[in-house]
């Protein structure tokens, strides 16, 4: 059935009208919409989801230690929702340009992030995250929903240039609700430009429940501005994949804009600074976990005698490694001075901002004081 067309509260109950290749318990399900994206899969593509999948999820919870250790001063976590953004991600051209939010650890991890490029944002050092230029992949937004303007400006210069590549933004489901996304929308379809729209529906906006936001699936609401859409399962990375290349290959051939939802969940909090528990059932979580990303894949490899234990030695190593060296770039890292922020404001210093200066100096002593 189309996803689009289904009048039903999402809850975490609602994932078969989500489009899917592997079942929760690994199994492969037909899927002709989806199938004919994945023709060229073998068992080495799919140990290698598996690896990129369990190296995220070790690089995510370093993350989380080192802000409970004091060494950053936030962290969004992505647990549980590896599949939608290795999938989405792995189907990328190199000269695609990804526009995420805050929550895309995986997306950074595919277009080649570098160990200190994970924490430098979230440690408040200088400099963005990473640079956008090398991993094609603008700064992390805050600003919810911004980023999604920012895609369909970016996709109408590629269309004014018709040069090979696709716009791809990435938002969860809260920030459907903002008009930024509603207003990309419009003007992608409008200008038939060239970018994707990647909803990453995890069922919580920080406290609020998707079904709040929305009586029906969110990948409903694409259909309206003249936009396609596919609603897939999005804790399964072989539909995520093909439903990413099937998004491209629509928005590559000039037909316009295309728009994904991927249903899954965060098991984690909103931000390290949020106690889901507040607002969360346990048995809501636990139903979760049952349709872990990971676990899944690892069924299907095993069932298919694709999982050995040298593979899954060898994973393991990537990811320690890759969590040691994240963790040895953050400690590593030397912070300015507080008082070189004024630095290379203006090309000649001022008054005005000697006069701000010296009132930061005299902020910064009371510190001192105490």
């Amino acid at each position: 059935m189309s996803p689009h067309t289904a009048p039903i509260v999402d809850t975490a109950h609602d994932l078969e009208l989500a489009e899917r290749i592997l079942a929760p318990d690994g199994s492969r399900v037909p899927n002709p919409q989806l199938d004919r994206h994945l023709t060229d899969l073998t068992p080495q593509t799919l140990r290698d989801l598996h690896r990129d999948m369990v190296v995220l999820r070790r690089i995510d919870a370093e993350g989380v230690a080192l802000q409970r250790q004091g060494q950053l001063g936030l962290w969004a976590p992505c647990q549980g929702q590896e599949a939608a953004q290795i999938g989405t991600a792995r189907a990328l051209a190199p000269q695609d340009f990804v526009f995420p939010s805050y929550r895309e650890t995986g997306v950074m991890y595919v277009r080649g992030a570098q160990p200190g490029d994970y924490v430098r944002m979230w440690r408040g050092e200088e400099g963005a995250a990473y640079d956008p230029a090398a991993l094609r992949m603008a700064p992390l937004q805050i600003i919810i929903g911004a980023q999604t303007l920012h895609a369909a400006g970016y996709a109408l210069g590629i269309r004014n240039e018709g040069i090979d590549e696709v716009a791809v933004a990435y938002f969860g489901d809260g920030a459907t609700s903002q008009g930024d996304v509603n207003e990309a929308m419009i003007f992608a379809s409008s200008y038939r430009a060239p970018v994707v729209f990647v909803c990453q529906n995890n069922h919580w906006a920080i406290s609020e429940p998707v079904g709040l936001q929305s009586q029906y699936p969110l990948a409903g609401r694409a259909p309206g501005f003249g936009i396609p859409s596919l609603r897939v399962d999005g804790n399964d990375v072989l539909a995520c994949l093909a439903a990413m290349r099937w998004a491209l290959e629509h928005a590559r051939s000039g037909k316009g804009p295309a728009y994904l939802e991927a249903v899954t969940y965060r098991m984690g909090p909103h931000t390290t600074a949020d106690d889901p528990k507040r607002y969360r059932d346990d048995a809501e979580l636990e139903a979760w976990r049952r349709r872990d990303p990971i676990t899944r894949l690892e069924a299907h490899l095993r069932a298919a005698g694709q999982l050995d234990e040298a593979h899954l030695a060898a994973v393991q190593e990537a990811a320690d490694a890759a969590a040691r060296e994240m963790r040895a770039a953050c400690l590593g890292m030397t912070t300015r001075p507080p008082l070189a922020v004024f630095d290379g404001v203006y090309a000649e210093p001022h008054s005005g901002l000697a006069r701000q200066r010296e009132q930061y100096r005299a902020y910064l002593d009371t510190f001192a004081e105490a």
